[in-house]
């Protein structure tokens, strides 16, 4: 009987990427599925989602008000040797902020248009804010391996220079898990980084593949040859399950959400109705 990790390795071999790496299993059940769990992508803007955790903790622990102002601005300072670098709106998913440079937005207006719409410069506003280091080490700290941020995002002194966010397919699965099932912040911080994540705008990869309707709490990210999608879905009548698709090597605007699409499709037809497809790897949840 073919497994569901081989229909999934077949689609990934038919589809001629260079690279790709898939993690799906049900919250708090076993991985079905371990194609390249730890090799290492550049993480785009999915390493976001980390952001969005450091900062909802924060505010669940009074450090910060989600409706404090921050002003808007795009110009920003790299890590790797302080210089000035700006955000340029073509390489933005959100353009809104770039109107309002100089005005307050609240940090909530921020972290969900740094979700939602994927926006870069809500999300260097945001980094300003709580250091890259401190989300790096929140993600350590909630035992997640596979997810590093060394920087907010367009620092292209950083990027010459080899510092560059990363994540692995078993990192994201993790980080995820543990937003959906409260794990990661108070219960009220995690329903409500869940629900951002659930309004996301950008949906032709993993939900692409799913029944219309289909609840997905998730995060997408593309850059240049790179596409990824990871996120919790929720079936009607099912239980939870984590999926975490990265590809390298495809159209990220076609070929690459087509294939995510595909792999979601293939996964919820096992996922999805509540059983555990099993490969033999063990409770291992990396």
């Amino acid at each position: 009987m073919t497994t569901l990790e081989g229909m999934v390795r077949g689609l990934v071999a038919a589809s001629g990427a260079r690279r790709a790496a898939v993690v799906a299993g049900q919250m708090g059940g076993p991985r079905a599925v371990l194609v390249e769990p730890d090799a290492v992508f550049h993480a785009a803007s999915t390493m976001k989602v980390a952001v969005l955790v450091e900062l909802y903790r924060r505010a669940w622990a009074g450090v910060v008000s989600l409706d404090a102002p921050v002003v808007v601005r795009t110009e920003f300072r790299s890590l790797a040797d302080g210089s000035a670098f700006r955000l340029d709106r073509a390489d933005d998913s959100e353009t809104g902020l770039y109107e309002r440079v100089g005005e307050p937005v609240p940090v909530r207006d921020l972290a969900r248009l740094m979700i939602v719409r994927s926006s870069n410069v809500a999300t260097n506003l945001l980094i300003d804010q709580m250091g890259a280091a401190a989300v790096d080490r929140t993600v350590r700290d909630l035992g997640v391996t596979g997810v590093r941020v060394l920087r907010g995002v367009e620092d292209g002194p950083a990027f010459a220079a080899g510092l560059n966010n990363a994540v692995t397919a078993a990192g994201l699965a993790s980080l995820l898990e543990r937003i959906a099932d409260g794990s990661a912040a108070p219960t009220a911080a995690c329903e409500a980084m869940v629900e951002i994540l659930a309004a996301q705008a950008f949906n032709e990869g993993i939900p692409a593949g799913l029944p219309p309707g289909t609840r997905v709490a998730h995060k997408t990210g593309s850059i240049a040859s790179l596409y990824h999608d990871a996120g919790v879905v929720y079936p009607a009548g099912g239980r939870p399950y984590v999926l975490a698709v990265l590809t390298e090597g495809l159209n990220e605007a076609t070929a690459a959400p087509a294939l995510v699409a595909a792999i979601a499709r293939e996964v919820h037809g096992t996922l999805g109705a509540g059983s555990v497809a099993r490969n033999g790897a063990g409770p291992d949840w990396h």
